[in-house]
């Protein structure tokens, strides 16, 4: 609640004392002593009223320097409340991302270990059909010989000049041996054959 203060007129105070004074000095007895008082009176009470002026001054200054920093306290509170929301919102956002990309992770994790488990196996079963594979070959290799093919068509010259050879002589059973021979590796270069046009 404010007040209003009349300012006393700057003469008016002084002027009233000095006037109560100088009548002081002219009446005598109680009289004179009441006025002398009145007049300490009034100057006492001009200097608190001077005073009081002051200090209400001051504190209506102080009021609005008061009232100013609270509006301002008001809007920084009402602008950091809107920036925590804003931040609440993001937050939120940012934990809702995080999650979707938690349960991304997890589902692709999940995927690329159960390829990682078939690879695995499958690894596994080629492991186990490449060791069947090479022992396989590796007793194959020790009944086969490998032979070059021009190799096998000398030595199928030679069986037939072998066989001419028995024959001219009358020995038909080492005749016979040599045909045989011959026809083994007619049928050596006919398998080949067929295995090289599939």
């Amino acid at each position: 609640m404010s007040a209003t203060v009349v300012p006393l007129p700057p003469n008016s105070a002084s002027e009233t004392i000095d006037f109560l004074r100088r009548m002081a000095s002219m009446v005598s007895g109680r009289n004179g002593e009441k006025l002398l008082r009145a007049a300490s009176l009034i100057q006492s009470l001009s200097q608190r009223a001077m005073s009081a002026e002051r200090l209400f001054q001051e504190a209506q200054q102080e009021s609005r320097r008061h009232a100013e920093l609270h509006e301002a306290a008001e809007l920084a509170s009402d602008a950091m409340i809107g920036q925590i929301e804003t931040m609440r919102t993001q937050l939120t956002e940012v934990t809702s991302a995080a999650a979707a990309e938690r349960t991304a992770f997890d589902d692709e994790r999940g995927k690329l270990l159960c390829l990682m488990q078939d690879a695995e196996s499958h690894i596994r079963r080629l492991t186990a059909e490449l060791e069947a594979l090479r022992a396989s070959v590796d007793g194959f290799n020790d009944t086969v010989v490998s032979v070059p093919i021009e190799v096998l068509r000398q030595a199928r010259t030679q069986f037939d000049y072998l066989s001419n050879g028995f024959a001219g002589r009358g020995d038909v059973i080492s005749q016979a041996m040599s045909e045989i021979g011959g026809f083994a590796i007619d049928q050596a270069l006919t398998a080949k054959k067929t295995a090289d046009s599939a």
